[in-house]
Protein backbone atom coordinates (compact mmCIF):
# COMPACT_ATOMS: atom_id res chain seq x y z
CA UNK A 1 0.00 0.00 0.00
CA UNK A 2 2.64 2.43 1.10
CA UNK A 3 4.36 1.79 -2.39
CA UNK A 4 1.00 2.92 -4.33
CA UNK A 5 0.30 6.20 -2.33
CA UNK A 6 3.96 7.45 -3.35
CA UNK A 7 4.68 8.84 -5.81
CA UNK A 8 8.39 10.16 -4.87
CA UNK A 9 9.14 7.27 -4.32
CA UNK A 10 8.61 5.96 -7.86
CA UNK A 11 10.18 9.25 -9.46
CA UNK A 12 13.43 9.22 -7.27
CA UNK A 13 13.72 5.58 -8.15
CA UNK A 14 13.37 5.68 -11.67
CA UNK A 15 15.48 8.82 -12.55
CA UNK A 16 18.11 8.07 -10.32
CA UNK A 17 18.22 4.01 -11.85
CA UNK A 18 19.62 5.76 -14.98
CA UNK A 19 22.98 5.01 -15.08
CA UNK A 20 23.86 8.63 -16.07
CA UNK A 21 21.92 10.24 -13.71
CA UNK A 22 22.81 7.91 -10.42
CA UNK A 23 27.07 8.85 -11.85
CA UNK A 24 26.26 12.07 -12.23
CA UNK A 25 24.15 12.31 -8.72
CA UNK A 26 27.66 10.92 -7.11
CA UNK A 27 29.86 13.03 -9.42
CA UNK A 28 28.48 16.50 -8.52
CA UNK A 29 26.58 16.20 -5.40
CA UNK A 30 28.40 14.39 -2.63
CA UNK A 31 31.83 16.26 -0.71
CA UNK A 32 34.57 16.86 -3.32
CA UNK A 33 36.62 14.41 -1.26
CA UNK A 34 34.43 11.55 -1.01
CA UNK A 35 33.92 12.45 -4.68
CA UNK A 36 37.76 12.57 -5.04
CA UNK A 37 38.17 8.61 -3.75
CA UNK A 38 35.80 7.14 -7.21
CA UNK A 39 36.49 5.92 -9.81
CA UNK A 40 35.44 7.98 -12.50
CA UNK A 41 35.47 5.55 -15.05
CA UNK A 42 33.03 2.72 -13.63
CA UNK A 43 29.48 2.87 -13.38
CA UNK A 44 27.81 2.61 -10.28
CA UNK A 45 25.76 -0.74 -9.59
CA UNK A 46 22.26 -0.21 -8.40
CA UNK A 47 21.69 -2.62 -5.97
CA UNK A 48 18.26 -4.17 -5.75
CA UNK A 49 17.22 -4.13 -2.06
CA UNK A 50 15.52 -1.61 0.11
CA UNK A 51 16.19 -1.54 3.76
CA UNK A 52 13.15 1.51 5.05
CA UNK A 53 10.78 -0.46 7.20
CA UNK A 54 7.71 -1.12 5.10
CA UNK A 55 5.38 1.20 7.06
CA UNK A 56 7.88 4.46 6.69
CA UNK A 57 8.23 4.12 2.71
CA UNK A 58 5.71 6.64 2.97
CA UNK A 59 8.30 8.82 4.16
CA UNK A 60 11.03 7.60 3.25
CA UNK A 61 12.73 5.70 -0.74
CA UNK A 62 16.59 4.51 -0.72
CA UNK A 63 18.72 3.47 -3.30
CA UNK A 64 21.94 1.70 -2.31
CA UNK A 65 24.86 1.64 -5.07
CA UNK A 66 27.98 -0.34 -5.49
CA UNK A 67 30.75 2.31 -6.31
CA UNK A 68 34.22 1.51 -7.08
CA UNK A 69 36.67 3.11 -5.85
CA UNK A 70 40.50 4.30 -6.53
CA UNK A 71 42.70 1.23 -6.34
CA UNK A 72 40.40 -1.33 -7.04
CA UNK A 73 38.40 -1.59 -4.11
CA UNK A 74 34.45 -1.15 -3.18
CA UNK A 75 32.30 0.28 -1.19
CA UNK A 76 28.46 1.92 -1.41
CA UNK A 77 26.72 4.94 -1.14
CA UNK A 78 23.32 4.88 0.21
CA UNK A 79 21.08 7.28 -0.73
CA UNK A 80 17.77 8.48 1.29
CA UNK A 81 15.03 10.49 0.38
CA UNK A 82 12.55 12.17 2.99
CA UNK A 83 9.03 12.76 1.30
CA UNK A 84 7.82 15.01 4.13
CA UNK A 85 7.32 18.29 3.84
CA UNK A 86 9.29 18.91 7.04
CA UNK A 87 12.36 17.56 8.45
CA UNK A 88 12.31 14.54 10.10
CA UNK A 89 14.36 14.88 13.26
CA UNK A 90 15.72 11.37 14.42
CA UNK A 91 16.99 10.83 10.46
CA UNK A 92 20.12 9.94 11.60
CA UNK A 93 18.72 7.02 13.39
CA UNK A 94 16.64 5.92 10.60
CA UNK A 95 19.96 5.99 8.14
CA UNK A 96 21.68 4.02 11.58
CA UNK A 97 19.48 1.00 11.36
CA UNK A 98 19.65 0.73 7.32
CA UNK A 99 23.35 1.08 7.47
CA UNK A 100 23.25 -1.97 9.74
CA UNK A 101 20.91 -3.62 7.56
CA UNK A 102 23.39 -3.06 4.27
CA UNK A 103 26.62 -4.83 6.60
CA UNK A 104 24.19 -7.98 7.75
CA UNK A 105 23.69 -8.69 4.51
CA UNK A 106 27.38 -7.92 3.64
CA UNK A 107 28.25 -10.31 6.51
CA UNK A 108 25.52 -12.94 5.25
CA UNK A 109 27.36 -12.48 1.65
CA UNK A 110 30.71 -11.51 1.68
CA UNK A 111 31.77 -12.52 5.44
CA UNK A 112 33.52 -8.76 5.37
CA UNK A 113 31.80 -5.24 6.48
CA UNK A 114 32.37 -2.38 3.36
CA UNK A 115 32.43 1.67 3.76
CA UNK A 116 29.02 3.03 3.53
CA UNK A 117 28.33 6.83 2.60
CA UNK A 118 25.10 8.10 3.76
CA UNK A 119 23.26 10.85 1.70
CA UNK A 120 20.14 12.36 3.27
CA UNK A 121 18.11 13.78 -0.10
CA UNK A 122 15.27 16.23 1.36
CA UNK A 123 13.00 18.09 -0.62
CA UNK A 124 10.16 19.51 2.21
CA UNK A 125 9.17 23.16 2.39
CA UNK A 126 10.54 23.52 5.89
CA UNK A 127 13.77 24.14 6.53
CA UNK A 128 16.08 21.75 7.20
CA UNK A 129 17.26 22.58 11.05
CA UNK A 130 18.06 19.34 12.60
CA UNK A 131 21.44 18.11 13.56
CA UNK A 132 23.19 15.60 11.53
CA UNK A 133 25.19 13.43 13.54
CA UNK A 134 24.11 10.40 15.71
CA UNK A 135 25.75 11.63 18.95
CA UNK A 136 23.16 15.30 19.08
CA UNK A 137 20.09 13.64 19.06
CA UNK A 138 21.00 11.25 21.92
CA UNK A 139 19.33 13.39 24.73
CA UNK A 140 21.83 14.31 27.58
CA UNK A 141 24.32 12.28 26.89
CA UNK A 142 27.65 12.80 29.03
CA UNK A 143 31.23 12.80 28.08
CA UNK A 144 32.02 9.93 29.62
CA UNK A 145 29.51 7.70 27.74
CA UNK A 146 30.19 9.04 24.33
CA UNK A 147 32.72 6.69 23.63
CA UNK A 148 30.54 4.19 24.21
CA UNK A 149 27.38 5.70 22.17
CA UNK A 150 27.72 4.87 17.98
CA UNK A 151 28.44 8.41 16.47
CA UNK A 152 28.29 9.10 12.81
CA UNK A 153 27.09 11.63 10.46
CA UNK A 154 25.03 11.58 6.88
CA UNK A 155 25.69 13.74 4.14
CA UNK A 156 22.73 16.21 3.95
CA UNK A 157 21.50 17.44 0.02
CA UNK A 158 18.84 19.89 0.57
CA UNK A 159 17.41 20.67 -2.42
CA UNK A 160 16.48 24.06 -0.92
CA UNK A 161 19.49 25.29 -0.95
CA UNK A 162 20.60 24.36 -4.51
CA UNK A 163 20.60 27.40 -7.16
CA UNK A 164 18.47 26.28 -9.99
CA UNK A 165 21.17 27.73 -12.42
CA UNK A 166 24.16 26.15 -11.01
CA UNK A 167 22.56 22.30 -10.93
CA UNK A 168 25.10 20.20 -12.61
CA UNK A 169 24.49 16.36 -14.07
CA UNK A 170 22.62 15.32 -17.41
CA UNK A 171 19.49 16.73 -18.56
CA UNK A 172 17.24 14.08 -16.73
CA UNK A 173 19.24 14.60 -13.39
CA UNK A 174 18.47 18.37 -13.48
CA UNK A 175 14.92 18.06 -14.27
CA UNK A 176 14.31 15.40 -11.56
CA UNK A 177 16.34 17.13 -8.96
CA UNK A 178 14.31 20.40 -9.86
CA UNK A 179 10.83 18.76 -9.49
CA UNK A 180 11.49 17.26 -6.45
CA UNK A 181 12.89 20.47 -4.87
CA UNK A 182 9.78 22.29 -6.19
CA UNK A 183 6.72 19.68 -5.74
CA UNK A 184 5.89 20.97 -2.53
CA UNK A 185 6.41 24.50 -3.12
CA UNK A 186 3.73 27.23 -4.19
CA UNK A 187 6.86 28.43 -6.66
CA UNK A 188 6.28 25.59 -8.66
CA UNK A 189 3.69 27.00 -11.69
CA UNK A 190 5.92 29.61 -12.38
CA UNK A 191 9.10 27.26 -12.37
CA UNK A 192 7.21 24.38 -14.53
CA UNK A 193 8.38 26.18 -17.80
CA UNK A 194 11.93 26.40 -16.89
CA UNK A 195 11.70 22.94 -15.93
CA UNK A 196 10.01 21.67 -19.06
CA UNK A 197 12.37 23.90 -21.17
CA UNK A 198 15.11 21.92 -19.82
CA UNK A 199 13.58 18.94 -22.16
CA UNK A 200 12.84 20.64 -25.19
CA UNK A 201 15.72 19.71 -26.63
CA UNK A 202 15.95 15.89 -25.64
CA UNK A 203 12.25 15.19 -25.80
CA UNK A 204 12.14 14.14 -29.07
CA UNK A 205 14.77 11.32 -28.41
CA UNK A 206 13.96 7.72 -26.02
CA UNK A 207 15.95 9.15 -23.17
CA UNK A 208 14.28 12.50 -22.84
CA UNK A 209 10.46 11.27 -24.19
CA UNK A 210 10.54 8.89 -21.20
CA UNK A 211 11.68 11.93 -18.37
CA UNK A 212 9.38 13.65 -19.91
CA UNK A 213 6.63 11.10 -19.58
CA UNK A 214 7.51 10.36 -16.24
CA UNK A 215 7.51 14.23 -14.88
CA UNK A 216 3.96 14.52 -16.09
CA UNK A 217 3.01 11.11 -14.34
CA UNK A 218 4.74 12.43 -11.47
CA UNK A 219 3.49 16.26 -11.30
CA UNK A 220 -0.34 15.10 -11.99
CA UNK A 221 0.32 12.57 -8.76
CA UNK A 222 2.28 14.24 -6.55
CA UNK A 223 1.51 17.99 -5.90
CA UNK A 224 -1.43 20.24 -5.03
CA UNK A 225 0.24 23.51 -6.70
CA UNK A 226 -1.41 23.38 -9.83
CA UNK A 227 -4.14 21.64 -11.98
CA UNK A 228 -4.26 18.92 -14.72
CA UNK A 229 -5.16 22.79 -16.60
CA UNK A 230 -2.32 24.00 -16.18
CA UNK A 231 0.25 21.24 -16.83
CA UNK A 232 -1.52 20.94 -20.30
CA UNK A 233 -0.88 24.36 -20.81
CA UNK A 234 2.51 24.24 -20.36
CA UNK A 235 3.40 21.49 -22.43
CA UNK A 236 1.28 23.20 -25.07
CA UNK A 237 3.48 25.98 -24.94
CA UNK A 238 6.45 24.29 -24.26
CA UNK A 239 6.34 21.94 -27.26
CA UNK A 240 3.90 23.64 -29.91
CA UNK A 241 6.81 24.10 -32.71
CA UNK A 242 8.70 21.32 -31.85
CA UNK A 243 6.44 18.82 -30.38
CA UNK A 244 3.85 18.96 -32.78
CA UNK A 245 0.08 17.68 -32.38
CA UNK A 246 1.62 14.11 -32.10
CA UNK A 247 3.51 15.69 -28.47
CA UNK A 248 0.18 16.96 -27.09
CA UNK A 249 -1.52 14.14 -27.67
CA UNK A 250 0.55 11.82 -25.75
CA UNK A 251 1.59 14.33 -23.08
CA UNK A 252 -2.28 14.74 -22.35
CA UNK A 253 -2.76 11.16 -22.29
CA UNK A 254 0.35 10.75 -19.35
CA UNK A 255 -1.69 13.84 -17.84
CA UNK A 256 -4.99 11.84 -17.89
CA UNK A 257 -3.29 8.45 -16.94
CA UNK A 258 -1.39 10.17 -13.98
CA UNK A 259 -4.49 11.99 -12.57
CA UNK A 260 -6.40 8.65 -12.32
CA UNK A 261 -4.02 6.82 -10.98
CA UNK A 262 -3.49 10.08 -8.10
CA UNK A 263 -7.88 9.28 -7.29
CA UNK A 264 -6.76 5.51 -6.92
CA UNK A 265 -3.88 5.92 -4.38
CA UNK A 266 -6.06 8.99 -2.42
CA UNK A 267 -8.60 6.02 -2.36
CA UNK A 268 -6.28 3.75 -1.66
CA UNK A 269 -4.60 6.33 1.37
CA UNK A 270 -8.06 7.05 2.66
CA UNK A 271 -8.70 3.18 3.27
CA UNK A 272 -5.47 2.34 4.79
CA UNK A 273 -5.64 5.51 6.97
CA UNK A 274 -9.26 4.23 8.03
CA UNK A 275 -7.79 0.67 9.01
CA UNK A 276 -4.97 2.26 10.66
CA UNK A 277 -7.77 4.25 13.12
CA UNK A 278 -10.00 1.25 13.32
CA UNK A 279 -6.66 -0.64 14.92
CA UNK A 280 -5.44 2.26 17.10
CA UNK A 281 -9.19 2.51 18.43
CA UNK A 282 -9.48 -1.61 18.50
CA UNK A 283 -5.69 -1.59 20.89
CA UNK A 284 -7.05 1.34 23.33
CA UNK A 285 -10.19 -0.23 24.25
CA UNK A 286 -7.90 -3.62 25.17
CA UNK A 287 -5.77 -1.24 26.86
CA UNK A 288 -8.66 0.16 28.71
CA UNK A 289 -10.05 -2.94 29.67
CA UNK A 290 -6.69 -4.53 30.64
CA UNK A 291 -5.55 -1.44 32.76
CA UNK A 292 -8.42 -2.02 34.63
CA UNK A 293 -8.34 -5.18 35.35
CA UNK A 294 -4.47 -5.20 36.50
CA UNK A 295 -4.24 -1.79 38.14
CA UNK A 296 -7.66 -0.82 38.76
CA UNK A 297 -8.28 2.95 39.20
CA UNK A 298 -4.51 3.24 39.40
CA UNK A 299 -4.12 2.06 35.96
CA UNK A 300 -6.81 3.53 34.65
CA UNK A 301 -5.16 7.27 35.47
CA UNK A 302 -2.80 6.84 32.43
CA UNK A 303 -5.66 6.44 30.33
CA UNK A 304 -5.92 10.62 29.41
CA UNK A 305 -1.92 10.27 28.36
CA UNK A 306 -2.39 6.81 26.28
CA UNK A 307 -5.60 7.96 24.26
CA UNK A 308 -3.03 10.79 22.62
CA UNK A 309 -0.84 8.24 21.45
CA UNK A 310 -1.09 7.79 17.78
CA UNK A 311 1.55 5.12 16.58
CA UNK A 312 0.00 1.97 16.49
CA UNK A 313 3.53 0.17 17.37
CA UNK A 314 3.70 2.19 20.17
CA UNK A 315 -0.15 1.43 21.48
CA UNK A 316 0.95 -2.64 20.55
CA UNK A 317 3.91 -2.22 22.99
CA UNK A 318 2.13 -0.59 25.90
CA UNK A 319 -0.60 -3.37 25.27
CA UNK A 320 1.99 -6.72 25.05
CA UNK A 321 3.79 -4.87 28.50
CA UNK A 322 0.77 -4.96 30.51
CA UNK A 323 0.96 -8.42 31.32
CA UNK A 324 4.27 -8.22 33.02
CA UNK A 325 4.39 -4.61 34.51
CA UNK A 326 4.58 -4.35 37.94
CA UNK A 327 3.10 -0.99 38.35
CA UNK A 328 1.24 1.73 35.98
CA UNK A 329 4.56 3.47 35.94
CA UNK A 330 6.58 0.42 34.58
CA UNK A 331 4.21 1.11 31.77
CA UNK A 332 4.60 4.57 31.34
CA UNK A 333 8.06 4.55 30.81
CA UNK A 334 7.25 2.54 27.44
CA UNK A 335 5.74 5.54 26.12
CA UNK A 336 7.43 8.56 27.99
CA UNK A 337 11.06 7.40 28.06
CA UNK A 338 13.08 9.17 30.47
Amino acid sequence: MAELSNPHDRYFRETLANPQAARDFLRYYLPAEVTALLDPTATPELMKDSFVDPELRIYFSDLLYKVQLLGGKEAYAYLLLEHKSYPEREVAYQVLRYMTRIWDNDLRHLGKLQPIFPVVIYHGAAAWRIPDRLHDIVEDLPDVLAPYTPDFRYWLCDLSTLNDEELQGEVTLRVALLALKYVFRPELPERLYAILNLLHDVATQPTGLRALEVLLRYFSVATTQMTGSDLRQAVEETFRESGGETMMTIAEQWIEEGMARGLRQGMDAGLQQGLQQGLQQGLLEGIRLALELRFGIEGLRLLPEIDKIEDVSVLKAVHEAIRVAETPEDLRRIYRPT
